[in-house]
């Protein structure tokens, strides 16, 4: 589970490794659950032929997906959800995650780095991760839009996880008798794929090799 991330701080990274342009940064890079933060997408109108619609589009919206199917009377309780992240194992069957899933409302959260706590010494201990190549983190999520208290239609978004009992090195991390989990980064090679929808959904939720990672304490 991840409710911290650092998102990207300069425009030129959005434009080189996701290739997503055109939109001001959010007010938020400092990311933690229900905050405005970025996500990459196709736009819902790339498939009609237009040529002047690009391949992806960078999107503001809250970090914590509501569902569009969210009723006026039900919208102050799934505010308080805490949807940031999304089991997928049982994402297509959740209320709150099913109509993003069925729909191929695929995105990519960019990310200089997640946090996660390590509690090996008995206490939290904030932890940063990064690539060790230094490049962005691409984190595979779902988003919808809802509609306000106002009556305006909003945007919204999640990260994917998986189970980490077994990586290398998110196993670590987390308190001792909780499941390990972690968030699907998603190779460079497979941002198109896992937009579009190609290919079967589980070959995108693979773990993200731990040799390809950094985990570095945080200074309290």
């Amino acid at each position: 589970m991840c409710s911290h991330y650092q998102g990207i701080k300069k425009r030129e990274q959005l434009e080189k490794y996701f290739r997503s342009r055109g939109i001001p940064l959010p007010p938020n890079w400092d990311m933690w659950p229900r905050r405005l933060g970025e996500f990459v997408r196709r736009p819902p109108e790339w498939d009609s032929g237009d040529e002047a619609v690009p391949e992806r589009e960078v999107e503001i919206g809250r970090w914590g997906l509501i569902s569009a199917m969210t009723r006026a009377d039900g919208l102050a309780k799934a505010e308080k959800l805490s949807t940031f992240n999304a089991r997928s194992e049982t994402a297509h069957k959740s209320f709150t995650f099913g109509n993003a899933w069925r729909k191929g409302q695929r995105c990519i959260v960019p990310a200089e780095a997640v946090y996660e706590p390590d509690w090996r010494s008995g206490k939290a201990l904030a932890t940063r991760f990064t690539r060790a190549d230094g490049a962005p983190l691409g984190i595979a999520g779902l988003w919808d839009q809802y509609k306000d208290a106002d009556g305006n239609w909003r945007l919204s978004y999640t990260m994917l996880t998986i189970n980490a009992d077994h990586h290398p090195l998110f196993r670590e991390y987390h308190r001792p008798d909780d499941e390990k989990r972690m968030v699907v980064i998603l190779p460079d090679g497979a941002y198109d794929d896992w937009l579009t929808g190609a290919g079967d959904t589980r070959d995108f939720l693979q773990p993200f090799p731990a040799d390809a990672l950094v985990a570095t304490p945080e200074p309290k």
